[in-house]
């Protein structure tokens, strides 16, 4: 039967976009321990600083002033009775759910993990993963047995990088658990801290499952304007006029057209495909939707090489300079962003692409993709391709971007007037 820690000690596993933001929203109403195996990352917020600029600095300071901690020691998990695993969930090389972060997390749980204790799981997963695949590695480590001697829950993250609006704290957020009494304990955790309130899901798999559809949802859709882009490129019709005219109609849905990287809508598809196929049914909407948006990256690319001919000027060797390279604007997070899609296709054309982002972190950019940051913009470029709409960009103009007179200029996001570009998304 199960009965709830009387006195809540909560350990954040995993101190990225998700899982610090968690910390410290918890951390005004529970004694808090934040963990992360990345030291240098636990060293960085113990000084009261965050690359990832989803903290506020006085809201870390204040945090860790009424006692929050941070630690890459596993020790420091052993005084904690609830565990919440914010840990991240990519896919490998083929697309397919790369789970280890989140079962290297539930081993390093179950080695600490005491009669009575909760385990909440919100990496982003698939239906039955946390039932099907965590909790075993958590009984094998402890000797403990499920829903017996320690329960679990789901809430899944709905974290928005960069986003100061809708946030941890305004966003209604999904709860779960593993029997109706911990699925109880689990939504008071939360309600304690969401403004917005909570919604308390039937089961653990329903939790898993809502997360996957948000995502997928919007990949579809987004794979239909970026569908129609393609088409209306053919046919010489710019697609945000269409877009704008269908728009006046009361419910028509209103998406753009672009790349569609980052952690959640360009890799929780997968998750939720990975499991349709390991069920006999093969998801022919949601893989469609992927390879349209996955293939958007070298359609950029081409496009900038056509205008580029039009204009009489040579492709190989030629100087190009893409503006951004995180997956979204006014965000430093890199995570699976397209924008190297473009770059590696401009590249195999032989062309010579410097590319300048004053958001990302370029020792980052560097070790994940081999791009070398540019300063800042140099002179004599024979296009420039705007790929993310960081605000630094939005009032440039063409004479400000080392341009050749009869250079081009691609838009991916619509973001300059019409009459300053030769081309856009």
């Amino acid at each position: 039967m199960f009965s709830a820690p009387s006195q809540p000690v909560i350990a954040v596993v995993g101190l990225g976009y998700v899982g610090l933001p968690l910390a410290l929203a918890l951390s005004r109403e529970f004694r808090v321990v934040g963990f992360d195996i990345n030291t240098s990352r636990v060293d960085e917020l113990n000084r009261g600083e965050d690359h990832t600029l989803e903290a506020d600095p006085a809201d870390l300071s204040a945090a860790l002033g009424r006692g929050l901690s941070f630690s890459a020691d596993t020790s420091s998990l052993r005084e904690a009775n609830v565990f919440i695993v914010t840990v991240p969930t990519p896919i490998d090389q083929f697309k397919a759910p790369d789970l280890k972060p989140l079962l290297a997390a539930s081993a390093t749980i179950g080695a600490v993990l005491k009669s009575g204790d909760v385990v909440i799981y919100e990496s982003t997963t698939y239906p039955g993963c946390t039932e099907e695949d965590c909790v075993p590695l958590l009984e094998r480590a402890s000797g403990l047995k499920f829903n017996v001697d320690f329960y679990c829950g789901y809430s899944p993250e709905r974290i928005n990088p960069g986003d100061k609006v809708n946030t941890l704290e305004t966003i209604k957020k999904v709860t779960s658990g593993s029997t109706p009494e911990s699925a109880a304990f689990v939504d008071g955790i939360y309600r304690r801290i969401v403004k917005a309130g909570t919604h308390l899901a039937p089961s653990i798999k329903v939790a898993e499952a809502s997360k996957a559809i948000e995502n997928a949802q919007r990949d579809v859709n987004i794979s239909f304007v970026n569908e129609l882009a393609l088409i209306f490129d053919r046919l010489g019709i710019d697609t945000r006029d269409v877009l704008e005219a269908a728009g006046t109609k009361w419910n028509f849905l209103k998406y753009s057209p672009g790349l569609v990287g980052g952690h959640c809508i360009g890799v929780d598809p997968y998750y939720l495909a990975h499991k349709a196929q390991s069920v006999g049914y093969h998801p022919q909407v949601i893989l469609s939707g992927r390879r349209v948006n996955d293939s958007m990256g070298m359609f950029v690319a081409n496009k900038v090489v056509k205008l580029m001919i039009g204009n009489g000027l040579a492709v190989h060797g030629s100087k190009v300079l893409v503006l951004g390279v995180t997956f979204k604007e006014n965000c430093p997070d890199i995570r699976n962003t397209r924008v190297v899609d473009i770059v590696a296709e401009l590249q195999q054309f032989g062309m010579h692409v410097d590319v300048f982002d004053p958001w990302a972190d370029p020792s980052e950019v560097q070790h994940e993709y081999g791009i070398q940051l540019a300063d800042a913009p140099s002179q004599g470029y024979h296009a420039v391709v705007l790929a993310v709409a960081h605000e630094q960009f939005t009032s440039l103009r063409r004479d400000q971007l080392g341009l050749l007179d009869d250079g081009i200029i691609f838009d991916t996001k619509a973001l300059w007037p019409r009459e300053m570009v030769n081309g856009r998304l």
